[in-house]
């Protein structure tokens, strides 16, 4: 049988927030340099207030790396977001 396993794993993460747009143009470059070959990162908008992440994984070792990195990257695009709003 040929190509990738199923995933096993997924999270899927909704962010209501008035930055959803900048956070996921501040995304967008980290998307096509997967760290990790065992998982598959997604991002994308829905309207124009909510970002939705999606990661699936072969395993849950390779869900919980990927977590921490795009939900670290989600906050502090936030918080700079927030930063350039409030100067």
């Amino acid at each position: 049988m040929g190509g990738y396993p199923l995933a096993l794993h997924e999270a899927v993460f909704r962010f209501k927030s008035d930055h959803a747009k900048k956070i996921f143009d501040a995304l967008q470059p980290e998307m096509p340099d997967e760290v990790n070959p065992r998982s598959t990162t997604r991002c994308s908008l829905e309207g124009e207030d909510t970002l939705v992440l999606a990661i699936e994984a072969q395993d849950t070792a390779s869900l919980r790396a990927a977590l921490n990195m795009y939900l670290r990257l989600v906050n502090v695009a936030d918080e700079v977001a927030s930063l350039v709003d409030t100067t």
